[in-house]
């Protein structure tokens, strides 16, 4: 395990990365974005951070707590719905239309929620859509940027994708966007975001064109955020009462232990390139599922596909299957 006093000490020495890091926080309004564009704007020179969500008193509120916590820094909001992937292009273009680099892009923005398939316009399942598909939408939209991050000097380039590492399940490669009634469910959903994270961001770490770029692939264990939210009043609350009896165990972390650690996964040289799988406690996940995915060729399988649903929203504006 990474102690949090080894990650402080850390994230206390970040200044040699040099000013004007740039951040992008998908989901950055809430949980755990918020908490780690808070620890990012803490200990960053003069960082210049991109908060991508929905509410904008939200935002707002950040701004103003951002600059007074570190009066050099820059705190700019874009107000998106990321579940429709014409938005996130429309999100992306704003970016790079300002900006010629990006150091750190965390992809946080999620649902948990009973509830079942809920399709998009664009014909997607939303906790899909959320969980995977507007991740790698934003992943490969912003990767020039990146990619110039990582020839800087000195050079920082990461991506964080806030889900589940190390807990990778089967797949249906047949129907990796559950459209099929009889293959969705809450579990299929979360294992096939979760397996589809993993294996599309080995593909892209495995490309050359990539090679200064790391790709993380995270479990947060459990925060005590609001994610909770989409399971209605009594679940909700039963989950609440759940993880207040689980504090004294260590198995639940604050908001801001959880923030320090994926500013620390985006600054330490170890992830600096490739593929890492992480879980809580800083190490390697668990990866068992993963290889043996790798190995039964599924990683072809999501990449083609994830290329499929991309292109198709991109030039009608909906998926309807392969």
């Amino acid at each position: 395990m990474v102690s949090i006093s080894e990650i402080r000490a850390h994230l206390a020495g970040i200044s040699k990365l040099g000013p004007n890091l740039v951040g992008v926080f998908v989901g950055g309004t809430s949980g755990i974005g918020e908490s780690t564009a808070r620890e990012f704007v803490r200990h960053a020179t003069s960082p210049r951070v991109y908060l991508v969500g929905r509410s904008r008193e939200q935002a707002d509120r950040l701004i103003t707590e951002f600059k007074a916590l570190n009066k050099e820094s820059q705190t700019h909001f874009i107000q998106s719905d990321v579940s429709i992937l014409r938005n996130v292009d429309g999100v992306c273009k704003e970016i790079s239309a300002k900006e010629e680099k990006v150091n750190l892009l965390v992809l946080s923005a999620g649902i948990m929620t009973m509830k079942g398939r809920d399709e998009t316009v664009e014909g997607l399942d939303k906790k899909l859509s959320l969980h995977y598909y507007s991740r790698l939408r934003f992943t490969t939209n912003l990767l020039p940027l990146l990619r110039t991050a990582s020839t800087a000097q000195p050079p920082l380039a990461r991506v964080i994708s806030v889900l589940g590492a190390g807990f990778e399940g089967a797949i249906n490669t047949s129907d990796l966007s559950l459209r099929n009634p009889n293959s969705y469910s809450t579990r299929a959903a979360a294992d096939t975001a979760t397996s589809m994270t993993s294996l599309a961001f080995d593909h892209l770490a495995s490309d050359p064109a990539n090679k200064g770029v790391g790709f993380i692939h995270s479990s947060p264990g459990g925060v005590d955020t609001n994610l909770t939210r989409g399971f209605g009043p009594v679940v909700s609350k039963i989950v609440s009462v759940g993880i207040f009896m689980l504090r004294p165990t260590g198995m639940i972390v604050s908001p801001k232990e959880s923030g320090e650690r994926h500013v620390w996964a985006g600054t330490v040289d170890r992830f600096a390139s490739g593929l890492s799988l992480i879980n809580l406690n800083g190490e390697k996940a668990s990866g068992k599922v993963f290889e043996g995915l790798k190995k039964d060729g599924s990683g072809e399988k999501v990449w083609e596909h994830t290329k499929d649903v991309l292109r198709k929203i991109g030039e009608i504006g909906k998926y309807e299957g392969s």
